[in-house]
């Protein structure tokens, strides 16, 4: 098996299914993307699934076949895939190939002082947000940042219905995190609603599928995002690329891409963010400058082109840097 990647050639990718919107956000790039799926379906293993419209490039493969399959690059997105995973579907030279971390998530439980579960200097780590790569402490020399990219929406905003949206799934169970007890106290004074899965147990809308997202949450006047420490929610940058104006707690990245009052409602006080809801609720011109001005930075940060070539980047640097240590 060899790590060489000819120029003409699409590079093969072994990843899991761990986040089924940003895989199809990745599977946009000109290479080949390898999922292992066995008949449990449990976490990593589900294949393609139902939910998203992959292209041809992804690539189902069963458990049992993987060993015997060349690849060019591993994608590592939990814990799991790089301390269990990997050892129980790939062969020992399987392991040996060019790897990198992608990193979806802020530190937890703590935002300073958690360690980052990657030790190997052969793999390189990347972080979805700047807020994560200065908040996790990081043990290997490489780290890159790759901010989200998204493609263009299929729905634009109309904001026709008078209340707001919050797309979490299993918010309560997840609690104070994803900002439960915040939405109780919001949807006490503010018409909103809930989708997500598991939320139907609580009063919620359930699950809304992929491709049924933007068309359903482009009706409502705001999108809210109560959640206390996360990245930046894939939500969030699908509903600022339709238009759609956002409503968040000022923390994590959200404090560093949006601007108050302008492009959104942001803030760390909840009666000040209630406020600017019912702002929005009131004055759907404002509501539809504002998902404009939130449009716009979508376009400048969360561009799917300039996503594509930072993560062939990214390959490419991995699988290089591979070969000179050969």
């Amino acid at each position: 098996m060899t790590s060489v990647v000819h120029q003409a050639d699409r590079l093969k990718i072994f990843t899991w299914h761990i986040h089924g919107s940003y895989l199809y956000y990745l599977s946009q790039g000109n290479f080949d993307i390898y999922i292992p799926v066995n008949d449990k379906k449990n976490e990593g293993y589900y294949g393609r699934g139902k939910t998203f419209l992959f292209g041809d490039n992804v690539i189902e493969v069963p458990v049992s076949e993987v060993r015997a399959m060349d690849f060019d690059c591993i994608l590592f997105q939990s814990e799991k895939n790089f301390r269990v995973d990997q050892y129980e579907v790939l062969s020992a030279e399987q392991r040996k190939l060019p790897a990198v971390y992608l990193e979806h998530n802020a530190p937890p439980p703590y935002a300073v002082d958690s360690s980052h579960p990657l030790y190997d200097p052969r793999v390189v780590l990347v972080h979805v947000t700047h807020y994560n790569e200065l908040m996790w402490k990081n043990n290997v020399p490489v780290v890159k940042i790759i901010q989200h990219g998204i493609t263009e929406p299929s729905h634009t905003y109309t904001g026709a219905l008078k209340k707001g949206i919050v797309v979490i799934n299993h918010i309560k169970e997840r609690g104070r995190i994803t900002g439960w007890d915040i939405f109780e106290r919001v949807r006490a004074e503010v018409p909103i609603d809930l989708a997500g899965m598991g939320t139907e147990q609580y009063g919620g809308l359930g699950e809304v599928l992929f491709p049924r997202l933007t068309a359903f949450t482009t009706r409502y006047r705001f999108l809210f995002n109560p959640i206390r420490h996360n990245s930046f929610g894939l939500s969030v940058c699908e509903a600022m690329m339709a238009g759609i104006p956002v409503v968040s707690l000022a923390t994590t990245e959200y404090a560093n891409l949006l601007t108050n009052g302008e492009s959104a409602f942001i803030n760390t006080d909840v009666d000040a963010l209630i406020a600017g809801m019912k702002l929005l609720l009131n004055d759907l011109p404002m509501a539809k400058t504002m998902g404009q001005r939130a449009r716009a930075v979508a376009q400048e940060h969360f561009n799917i082109d300039r996503f594509i070539r930072e993560w062939n980047g990214v390959f490419h640097f991995a699988i290089n840097k591979k070969m000179m240590t050969v």
